[in-house]
């Protein structure tokens, strides 16, 4: 290769005449001095410690600034520990310093007097054990109320009876029911923190909860008249956290910018007030329906983004700029698309959103979610289905693509930009661009006077394409760039940020047009990857470089010129990468972006900052997980999708790797990284049929002759309720005041005699849930569901032939839950809220039994799937789901053949599965049946509910599930649930089981969870 030197210039200091504000160009500061800008502003600890300390710019882990890049994940809706490494090394490798979590109430709080953090997945400590070990530092979200579209927002389901109150407010009921459940969390948490050597760092009270202030008719934002049971709801939170080990900032996230609750600069010394106050905003929707977010950010459009800037400002103004919720997708509701809607939020959303915050200065960011996951059992309120995939940079089938590796860049560059962490905003303008179509955002450090530009389209909805030059002022003085390269592209919905006077370790990079991925310091000399658009040009300046060689390692070419007291490099098409080396030592791989996707910066040491001179970089790979030197070899460990070139960048006393613990060819290059091509293993997976199963009548309640006398049945005998809905008719049918809580509910009313003409029923289930009724055997009618109703009022006709004369009648009501409502409305019940009979002689039930999950919320006969995993089915009360039980004696049919008539059947099929080790793979099982079908059905496997197909209703048909629920070596129990909602229509499922990925992975999905499964046993019989 060659290169050209054109004409050189000194640096200069001038006004620039496109700035909106006159800028001058002070000294930078050597290494290890300030000019003093960020003492203008109070560093604040939480009066416990100084470990973690903050201001108006960051937040500081033992002395040193963090951009906190985190993500969102639930343990509970991932019931399997070993898969948690997994998810943990990805968010790790994506560049992210943080991850955050919420906790479950209900997942660990079986009744009143239960708690369970010990059993299989109760025991989230090992999250936090995981965490240290990968170097991640952790947002620990507890609750008690987290929301997060789950049943009851997180409540235990015996919390919502009403008898402890409204919930959420300093009510001595609620009070005595949250402290076991929230001072054990805390209690568990403190082991863990960063002041303990762990590394939670925040501890988050409550959630979403913006209640500090009365708002009252006529009242403005700004009257700031407390609530006084919210204020001190949240101080007994607080104190109970600090009174169990908590000594860490308290954070809160409000719900949204016009409550602007629990922080210390807008409300001084106010009761509840948190340490670091933060905010949460999904400006694209939170749901796939965008009927729904009409209400908090008004009229919906693509791509709009929202003005945070001034009211952090207004709120917090001496406090990072800190967004503990920040969308990261969004959930699919009842009757949403299937699949959910990716294609508004996926890898451009990504970019330009994300983006978009950098510029508003916000330099702590959880996205929520990460990985989304499944609501499997009852995890699930009424607002969304059985997904949770949210549209995450992480599928809920674990797989990785686009939108991860479009954060995961962006994340690499916010880890290693330290002079990201205190800057100003100087600027907001087109001014900056030579194009009126492009704006600019100019933050710059005061102390160092490194900029940042972030551009975007001056309307962010639009997605056109535009060119543009860039003004900036850097220590080589005001330019406009490129200066030789062709201009800066906007390509449809994308932003961008540029910077100047960018350390890199002891070397400036002065400006450049493409984006800093990442660098690491190797053998005392950095390397940093550039990116932009494949085809388009970019163009840098190195300071102090007087020449530099072009190592073509693709079709990119440069030009390089000595100026400005460094040397410039111009590309005209960057496509795939190329490295260009200089003569200070300093190492540039400028790379396209389907190329910047697969260039990783794993760490050698377990420190979430990841020192730039503790990395090495790699590319080639689909997934690098982690790396260690062991003398002169390196070893890499991840994942590979195919037959890979591997290009690595470490010291050059390495002269051999080894992937995965193989060892490869690898030779040194003309740029001093070593090459090697890996061969991916042979992962080809044979799946089973699925085409021999078992079947038997799974609604043996609804006849006559049924015995409803033993353990499984409570007699609904309640003539009040503490629940503030008072019911239509007595006795209380409401399943929560009876222990019944999840899924699946069976009401049996009794009554004399053939003088009824009707019965007439109001049901509430939760929105899109359903019921049918049966009058001694005789199919009566249906309520279908509907994805946005919640209540069900039917009149059943009786006509005399289903009636008994001079004899007991029975009614059977078989009502589908779809979960309990978010947040006030966690105390509406469920089941029957009013039951009448019609007729002459004024007919009445004398009598009413209900059943739901096997034992209620008394002792779990399951704790391992624990008290959400099971509802009230026959097969569920006795365990025809769970491995181990013994079908011999049934019936032999499919669920594609199906069946004739209103009912439930229920089928069981076992097959064996011998995935690899050192291979990672997903499967999901697809359900599919015409939306014409008025048929419910649920899938387990190995006892854990992981589909609710309803296809009247919803438009869900593929269902991950994960390894360790999956048995990857060995037999494998699945059961379906098919209840036919219609008399007249065959009730037929075609289910089969597909690949979602396989990879080979250092991380292996073939592990021994047996005690995750546990199986069938013969107590389960008294359950009938």
């Amino acid at each position: 290769m060659f290169f050209l030197i054109y004409g050189l210039q000194r640096s200069v200091a001038i006004r620039s005449p496109y700035h909106p504000i006159s800028i001058e160009f002070p000294a930078r500061p050597s290494k290890g001095q300030t000019n003093g800008a960020v003492n203008q502003w109070p560093l604040h600890d939480n009066g416990l410690n100084k470990v973690v300390q903050w201001d108006h710019y960051s937040f500081k882990i033992n002395g040193e600034r963090l951009f906190v890049f985190s993500g969102e994940l639930h343990y509970w809706r991932i019931p399997v520990p070993e898969v948690w490494e997994d998810l943990l090394s990805k968010i790790k490798a994506a560049g992210f310093t943080s991850f955050a979590f919420y906790g479950n109430w209900g997942w660990h709080s079986a009744n009143n007097k239960t708690l369970d953090f010990e059993t299989g997945a109760h025991k989230f400590e090992r999250l936090l054990e995981i965490a240290k070990r990968v170097g991640l530092y952790v947002i620990v979200r507890p609750g008690p109320y987290v929301n997060a579209e789950a049943n009851a927002g997180g409540f235990p389901l015996w919390a919502t009876t009403g008898a402890y109150g409204k919930l959420r407010d300093d009510d001595p009921r609620y009070t005595t029911a949250w402290t076991p459940y929230f001072s054990k969390f805390s209690e568990i948490t403190s082991k863990h923190l960063i002041t303990n050597g762990g590394n939670a760092f925040v501890y988050q009270i409550e959630n979403e909860y913006g209640e500090q202030w009365n708002r009252t008719a006529g009242a403005t934002a700004n009257d700031r008249i407390p609530n006084g049971y919210a204020g001190r709801y949240m101080q007994a939170l607080e104190d109970s956290a600090i009174e169990n080990g908590i000594d860490i900032p308290l954070i809160h996230n409000d719900p949204n910018m016009n409550t602007k609750s629990w922080s210390e600069d807008f409300a001084p010394n106010a009761t509840g007030n948190v340490n670091v106050a933060g905010l949460d905003s999904y400006p694209s929707c939170w749901s796939c329906n965008l009927n729904e977010c009409t209400g908090t950010n008004g009229k919906y459009v693509a791509y709009q983004t929202i003005n945070y800037y001034d009211h952090f400002i207004e709120t917090s103004n001496t406090q990072p700029r800190f967004m503990p919720e920040f969308q990261g997708g969004s959930y699919n509701p009842w009757g949403g698309p299937e699949g959910g809607c990716p294609g508004d939020i996926g890898a451009d959303f990504a970019n330009l959103f994300y983006r978009n915050l950098i510029s508003q200065r916000v330099t702590a960011v959880s996205l929520y979610m990460m990985y989304g996951g499944t609501n499997w059992g009852a995890f699930a309120s009424p607002v969304v289905a059985t997904s949770y995939d949210y549209s995450s940079p992480i599928s809920e089938s674990r797989k990785i693509d686009s939108k991860y590796y479009e954060t995961k860049n962006l994340a690499m560059f916010t880890r290693v930009a330290k002079d990201l962490t205190v800057t100003n905003r100087l600027g907001n303008s087109t001014s900056y661009t030579t194009n009126s179509a492009v704006t600019a955002t100019e933050l710059r450090n005061p102390d160092t006077n490194a900029a940042f530009y972030v551009v975007i389209h001056e309307q962010s909805s639009s997605s056109t394409v535009e060119s543009f030059r860039l003004h900036v002022s850097t220590s080589a003085g005001n330019l406009t760039v490129p200066q030789h390269a062709r201009s800066i592209v906007l390509n449809g919905h994308q932003s961008k940020v540029l910077v100047t006077d960018f350390s890199i370790g002891d070397h400036i990079l002065t400006y450049s047009t493409a984006e800093v991925l990442t660098y690491a310091v190797v053998d005392g000399a950095p390397v940093i990857v550039l990116w932009t658009g494949a085809g388009e040009a970019a163009e840098f300046h190195v300071k102090g470089a007087s020449r530099g060689t072009v190592q073509s390692a693709s079709r990119s070419n440069a030009t390089l010129y000595a100026e400005f007291n460094g040397t410039t490099a111009s590309i005209e098409a960057v496509n795939g990468y190329c490295v260009i080396i200089f003569d200070n030592d300093v190492k540039v791989v400028i790379a396209d972006k389907p190329t910047g996707y697969l260039f990783w910066a794993p760490n050698l040491d377990a420190s979430p900052f990841a020192p730039v001179d503790k990395s090495i970089l790699v590319y080639g790979p689909y997934l690098v997980r982690s790396t260690s030197i062991d003398g002169a070899t390196l070893s890499l460990k991840g994942d590979l999708n195919r037959n890979t070139i591997v290009d690595v960048f470490a010291p050059h006393n390495v002269t051999s790797l080894t992937w995965n613990g193989r060892s490869v060819n690898a030779s040194r290059t003309s740029y001093g990284s070593l090459r090697a091509t890996v061969s991916a293993l042979n992962s080809t997976l044979t799946l089973p049929s699925l085409s021999t199963w078992r079947v038997h009548d799974g609604l043996p309640e609804r006849f006559l002759n049924y015995t409803d006398t033993g353990i499984a049945w409570v007699e609904a005998n309640h003539t009040t309720t503490p629940n503030p809905t008072k019911p239509g008719s007595l006795p209380v049918l409401y399943v929560d005041d009876y222990g019944f809580h999840n899924s699946f509910h069976l009401f049996r009313g009794y009554f004399w005699g053939n003088t009824a003409s009707a019965v007439r029923l109001s049901v509430q289930g939760g929105m899109a849930f359903g019921w049918s009724a049966w009058i001694n055997g005789h199919f009566l009618g249906s309520y279908l569901g509907n994805s946005s109703v919640g209540v069900a009022n039917l009149t059943l006709p009786l006509s005399a032939e289903v009636l008994v004369a001079n004899d007991t009648n029975v009614l059977l009501i078989a009502q589908d839950n779809t979960g309990h409502d978010l947040r006030a409305a966690a105390l509406d019940p469920r089941g029957i809220l009013s039951a009448r009979l019609e007729g002459s002689n004024d007919p009445s039930f004398t009598k009413w039994k209900i059943a739901g999950e096997a034992n209620g919320e008394r002792t779990q006969l399951d704790p391992v799937r624990g008290p959400l995993s099971e509802g009230g089915l026959s097969a569920e009360r006795l365990g025809w789901h769970l491995p181990g039980f013994d079908d011999s004696s049934w019936s032999t049919s499919s669920p594609s053949t199906g069946f004739t008539g209103a009912g439930i059947q229920f089928y069981r099929t076992t097959f064996s599965l011998d995935v690899p080790k050192g291979v990672d793979a997903s499967f999901a099982f697809l359900l599919d049946a015409p939306k014409t079908k008025s048929i419910r059905v649920l899938l387990w496997v190995n006892g854990y509910q992981y589909a609710r197909f309803n296809p009247f209703v919803g438009n869900e048909r593929r269902f991950p599930v994960p390894p360790g629920v999956l048995n990857y070596s060995g037999e494998n129990t699945v059961g379906l649930s098919v209840w036919a909602q219609e008399e007249d229509s065959a009730a037929q499922v075609e289910i089969r089981m597909e690949t979602e990925y396989v990879v080979e992975s250092s991380w292996s999905s073939r592990f021994d969870a047996e005690e995750l499964r546990p199986g069938w046993s013969k107590e389960r019989l008294q359950y009938a």
